[in-house]
């Protein structure tokens, strides 16, 4: 067994609170090959420190680390709410309030340090709970760039547009998203009256909801249901546009994921997307609206925003992946959990 210095728990989330299994891996993997060994349970002692990936049902174990005195670091991104403004049913509300409630006890009660994936989210968590009493940092998702890269399989296709919208699934309340890409491809379509305009959706959406998109609109939709992560690469190399779906969103790894492959994302002024997207990686347009309400959004200027990087593909093409090596590698990821683990 590795040496308690050399060795880090990390604690599993809850189903649907914070944090994602695609992190988890990436970052056990990262650690294994700096020689860190990892812990998945509190009860496998010892270890030199804990990190929470959101929020865990062990109160208990964090409780008892935290008295033995390892230092217990929350990974943080942003807060249930969209339940609280759609109807998204009683079961589901009653799970997002409880996924609000650990997250913030294991903030408030046991945590020893916070890792706010943006600032963002860092604002968003000081202005409903306030500031944490302990220390804190921003720490952006990261992606391993050669593997999502420019080079590969995948190519954008000549005889149509394609906007891609990549999301794990696309319910409880969170339709909207579909709906707001779909309205934006049908004005892209008044544009490019001379190809075929395409949604591409990757993730969990119901077939009622696919039902309801086809009969709606006369734009080609493709959905592709979950797919295994070796193929998001290629699909963010098939398409002319990212669309980041999410509103309010901590920090998104399709966004990271799609620039570091080159492609280009719109998206609204609405949570990190700000601080992801800059230069011309893509264009983050305003809302128009207030998005905390669900007011109406600006479509055409969203729509406006994706045309002009459908007809300038090379330079924002380009723009995407500097931007994602300037601040998403892996290496620089898992540098910031290493400093916040103190290994």
């Amino acid at each position: 067994m590795a040496q308690p210095s050399q060795r880090v728990c990390l604690v599993p989330r809850v189903s649907g609170v914070g944090g994602m299994v695609s992190f988890r891996s990436k970052l056990e993997q990262s650690l294994s090959r700096r020689g860190i060994s990892v812990s998945t349970s509190l009860s496998d002692t010892p270890y030199a420190a804990i990190l929470v990936i959101g929020g865990t049902r062990d109160m208990t174990g964090l409780w008892r680390a935290r008295r033995r005195g390892v230092r217990i670091v929350q990974r943080l991104d942003g807060m249930n709410w969209i339940h609280r403004k759609r109807n998204t049913g009683w079961r589901h509300y009653i799970r997002a309030e409880y996924g609000n409630f650990i997250l913030s006890q294991v903030r408030a009660r046991l945590a020893n340090h916070i890792v706010y994936q943006s600032e963002f989210s860092r604002r968003w968590w000081e202005r409903v709970y306030g500031a944490h009493p302990a220390s804190w940092q921003v720490v952006y998702n990261g992606v391993d760039l050669q593997r999502y890269s420019p080079t590969g399989e995948g190519r954008v296709p000549e005889d149509r547009v394609r906007i891609l919208l990549v999301e794990g699934a696309i319910a409880g309340g969170y339709e909207w998203g579909l709906e707001t890409g779909i309205r934006m491809a049908e004005h892209l379509k008044v544009t490019h009256s001379q190809k075929m305009v395409e949604v591409m959706v990757v993730g969990r959406v119901s077939p009622s909801l696919q039902h309801e998109c086809v009969a709606n609109t006369d734009i080609r939709l493709v959905f592709t249901g979950q797919v295994p992560s070796e193929r998001v690469p290629e699909l963010d190399r098939s398409a002319h546009v990212l669309y980041a779906a999410d509103l309010n969103a901590a920090c998104p790894n399709s966004v990271i994921e799609a620039l570091a492959c080159g492609l280009p994302v719109v998206a609204f002024d609405t949570g990190a997307l700000p601080e992801l997207v800059k230069g011309e990686a893509g264009r983050i347009v305003s809302y128009g609206g207030d998005p905390w309400a669900l007011d109406p959004p600006d479509i055409i200027g969203l729509s406006d925003a994706a045309n002009m990087m459908i007809s300038s593909q090379h330079v924002f093409r380009k723009a995407a992946r500097i931007r994602a090596e300037e601040a998403f590698g892996l290496d620089t990821m898992v540098d910031g959990y290493l400093g916040a683990l103190e290994l």
